[in-house]
């Protein structure tokens, strides 16, 4: 999975952390969907860190389409409602 984090960089994610990644998505949907601000940003944050870490960064030759745009990391809590909805950025 190709997992872009907006106003950063594109990211090779392995197949056990592409699963995490969309339990964290779920959570944040919830969160968003509960009005839970705090939780909302704590998951967020947890979900950049995954792919920071987890993932391997694409070279900058490399051009591959994205499975995945995470937002931007200072993504608000209110812009957060219009994408963390539903099935959330990552469909199940």
């Amino acid at each position: 999975m190709i997992v872009r984090i907006s106003t950063e960089s594109q990211y090779r994610m392995p197949e056990d952390a592409a699963e995490e990644l969309n339990e964290l998505d779920n959570q944040v949907v919830a969160a968003v969907e509960s009005g839970d601000e705090d939780r909302f940003h704590a998951l967020f944050e947890q979900m950049l860190d995954l792919v920071r870490r987890a993932g391997d960064p694409l070279g900058e030759d490399e051009i591959e389409e994205s499975d995945v745009i995470l937002p931007p990391p200072d993504t608000t809590f209110v812009e957060a409602a219009a994408g963390f909805t539903g099935e959330g950025l990552i469909p199940d």
